[in-house]
């Protein structure tokens, strides 16, 4: 196994190299009994300085929600010292008046503008590892039309938040374990991070639509092409017509969870064509606008899906699943492509698949320009309070980290495992990245040397939430995207890989954060979805009991009706499976006094709304078992699946 270790140079520049010292260990992974379920949340752009730069100490400042650390939480190879204050990019005069200091963003400041991220472009801004010129070659400060985001300088890749801000991921961390050493495979934007993460490789374009372009497209070697931009998969409907669009060879982890015949699937919102939005969008239109950036975006991006670029696992037509039970498995229609709420309506039903990759609508998935942590903190936490309730949790890992670095500053160059020689490369000199011999061979075996795929890129965060993680626990092991289909290998297939020159051969492993020598901490850590921290109990009014209720499931639409004509209401409604009634992992939805203007039946139908869509999916399927049940002083009525 590697160990790790950080060396500086000049202005405290952060190096990484790999060393093999005797004795080291790593954790076995565990076998299938302890961990059943995986689920990979993939979110976008965001570097780890970005999130975490002075982790785990938050400015703290007046108006803001405090953040304080638990006693004992170890540092992490942030920002401290002349990196806040005598920083390279600060030093390079090549910045012009854009050389400044890494810099502190407000909660107030959320909505910020996207920066530049492409493969060539990073590597300039890491100018042969000095880590000195990102507002020269990646700064960007204009922002889109309409938008709240405030004219920046080039200089705003440089700066950060901190927990006052990104709360729940801080809180995450002090629960379950990070790494600060988790690299992109290589640099480049969100398609390369995303081919990674399912195969590893971005080499092995089979077939290209819409013209090419050298920004996107290479000359990977024998006649090979590498992907090196965002491209757009072919045949997938909501694919755009003005952007270059590829078809990928070579395997997946998901052709080989299928050969195993391991259940998993990769959940999107705004994959189902067929829903309908608040706001009356449909198809691929369905989007959703920023309350935090003000700025509409369409839910669904085709280059943010992997598994559309190859024949073998893409459901180009966005076929709807045959039924919730079909959900992840091999054979059903959809070709385990799905909306998020497909998610949500197998985790409601207890069969979730084995593995589940998560993406959210595009306004919550971190991407500046449209998206932004506050938005993206409310997914999270709906997501991973759901999770962590359900008795399924004891045995789940989730995976948290993002697709790219957006071009924000990181000051940790990781090593370069992977070389590549050729017009695009530039972190060494012109025309190659690294020492330009290793170089792992592309999807043909004729592509001795796949060329294009330099890394290992960025450093971005990533967190382990697992009752089987160490618990507000660094880990400092080298890793990178490919670690994690290498973590669904050794877990789910007994450690077999994808082949064809993937990065999982020669990736680190993520076991050192997890611990299965202790019983596993199945207490869940419940957030608030906007302060990103546990809520604030308070003493409840006495409630009311409803008297006069009926309930009535007809169609699709729940029905609970007052006839009492009291207008104050408290009402909780729990959703369990019928075989296993389990108090603790059935879902609460309290209503309040009712405003003039509402009636019982659409305050039942914003609480039911509020609780992540589960109700949308289940109404279907719901039966009233009983109601008006006496409990604490309240009515209850209980419902289970059919």
């Amino acid at each position: 196994m590697t160990d790790v270790r950080t060396l500086s140079a000049g202005a405290a520049i952060g190096v990484v190299l790999l060393a093999h010292p005797a004795g080291s260990q790593v954790p076995a992974v565990a076998p299938a009994a302890a961990i059943e379920h995986v689920v990979v949340i993939f979110q976008e752009n965001v570097s780890f300085d970005h999130y975490f730069a002075t982790y785990p100490r938050a400015a703290n400042l007046p108006g803001e929600r405090p953040f304080t650390a638990l006693p004992g939480t170890p540092a992490v190879a942030g920002l401290s010292g002349d990196l806040l204050t005598k920083n390279p990019n600060f030093l390079n005069p090549a910045n012009g008046v854009d050389a400044v200091n890494p810099y502190r963003l407000a909660p107030s400041q959320a909505a910020t503008a996207d920066q530049d991220h492409s493969y060539t472009q990073e590597q300039l801004a890491y100018d042969h590892g000095k880590m000195d010129f990102f507002p020269g070659s990646l700064g960007q400060g204009d922002t889109p039309p309409g938008g709240r985001a405030t004219q920046a300088p080039k200089s705003l890749n440089l700066a950060y938040f901190d927990g006052n801000t990104v709360a729940a991921l801080w809180n995450y961390a002090q629960r379950y374990a990070m790494s600060d050493h988790f690299f992109q495979a290589t640099f480049g934007p969100s398609v390369l991070g995303a081919l990674n993460l399912v195969s590893g490789q971005t080499n092995g374009v089979a077939s290209v639509k819409n013209g090419a372009s050298p920004n996107v497209l290479i000359d990977g070697g024998a006649g090979s092409y590498t992907v090196l931009g965002d491209v757009d998969p072919i045949g997938d409907i909501c694919s755009s017509s003005k952007r270059i669009q590829v078809t990928m060879a070579g395997r997946n982890v998901g052709d080989l969870l299928d050969a195993a015949g391991v259940s998993w699937g990769w959940f999107e919102e705004g994959f189902d064509l067929t829903a309908v939005n608040p706001d009356g969008t449909t198809g691929c239109d369905r989007s959703h606008t920023s309350a935090v950036t003000g700025l509409p975006s369409k839910d669904y991006i085709a280059h943010h899906e992997p598994f559309q670029y190859y024949p073998s696992t893409a459901n180009l037509k966005h076929v709807r699943p045959t039924s919730v039970a079909s959900i992840g498995a091999k054979g059903d229609a959809a070709n385990h492509q799905y909306d998020l709420h497909d998610f949500f309506a197998a985790l409601d039903a207890g069969h979730f698949p084995a593995v589940s990759f998560l993406k959210p609508a595009a306004y919550q998935n971190g991407h500046a320009g449209y998206s932004d942590p506050i938005d993206e903190q409310a997914f999270l936490v709906r997501v991973l309070n759901d999770v962590q309730r359900r008795p399924e949790w004891k045995n789940t890992v989730v995976l948290l980290t993002w697709d790219d670095s957006d071009g924000w500053y990181d000051h940790l160059m990781g090593p370069i495992v992977n070389s590549s020689v050729g017009p695009v490369d530039v972190l060494d000199g012109d025309g190659i990245c690294g020492d330009g011999r290793r170089i792992l061979p592309g999807v043909a075996p004729s592509t001795r040397h796949a060329l294009g795929r330099c890394g290992y890129g960025p450093r971005l965060p990533l967190l382990v939430i697992s009752p089987y993680a160490r618990a507000n626990y660094v880990d400092s092991t080298v890793t990178n995207v490919a670690s994690i289909p290498r973590f669904i290998e050794d877990v789910f297939l007994d450690g077999r890989r994808i082949g064809g020159g993937s990065f999982d051969a020669i990736s680190g492993t993520l076991n050192a954060m997890l611990d299965f020598s202790k019983p596993p901490n199945l207490t869940p850590l419940i957030l608030d979805e906007r302060t990103g921290h546990a809520p604030q109990t308070a003493p409840a009014p006495a409630p009311k009991p409803l008297e006069g209720a009926t309930v009535t499931v007809s169609g699709n639409l729940l029905k609970i009706t007052n006839h009492s004509g009291d207008p104050w209401v408290e009402m909780r409604i729990a959703v369990t499976d019928r075989a296993a009634f389990d108090e603790a992992s059935a879902y609460a939805c309290w209503g309040d006094r009712l405003d003039a203007d509402e009636t019982l039946s659409t305050k039942i139908d914003e609480c039911t709304n509020m609780q992540g869509k589960r109700f949308g999916a289940l109404e279907p399927r719901l039966a009233a078992v009983s109601a008006h049940v006496p409990e604490h002083g309240f009515e209850r009525s209980v419902f289970t699946l059919k």
